[in-house]
């Protein structure tokens, strides 16, 4: 949901709005919990949203990124996710790289699982998302006759 919404009716009803009047894809906010994606993707589908909703993927690759995330209370933080967080947070290199493997695993599941497409919020940092694209690339690669 973004997060000036007042709940989610007013948000399924806003992008309906979009959608009807000419959006022809949706990119989510960032989520660590895919069980989130697909809710929402089905309360999408139910209202009537038939356009590709592409999954917003962040990989918390540091502290300092994680502690304001967690401060605006939009993000569900799964328990996986707050262990790695709490075993790591004084190891840097080793949170950067638990929160790229984080992700890849993420993104496998949604491609598993038919998303529209990912969306990478990797905040500039060009080298997470060649990480990423390295162990993740085939996943999109399509079959040739």
């Amino acid at each position: 949901m973004h997060p000036e919404s007042k709940n989610m009716v007013d948000e399924i009803a806003h992008l309906k709005l979009k959608v009807d009047a000419g959006c022809d894809q949706l990119i989510t906010q960032l989520f660590l919990d895919n069980r989130n994606y697909y809710r929402f993707r089905e309360i999408c589908t139910i209202a009537g949203i038939n356009v590709p909703i592409i999954a917003g993927i962040m990989p918390i690759t540091n502290v300092r990124q994680a502690t304001r995330i967690l401060k605006t209370g939009s993000v569900t933080v799964p328990a996986k996710f707050q262990s790695i967080l709490s075993k790591y947070k004084d190891k840097p290199v080793a949170l950067k790289q638990a929160g790229i493997i984080y992700a890849i695993d993420q993104i496998a599941d949604l491609v598993t699982n038919d998303v529209a497409g990912i969306h990478l919020y990797t905040m500039n940092q060009a080298e997470t998302a060649c990480q990423i694209h390295r162990n993740i690339g085939a996943l999109f690669e399509t079959k040739s006759a």
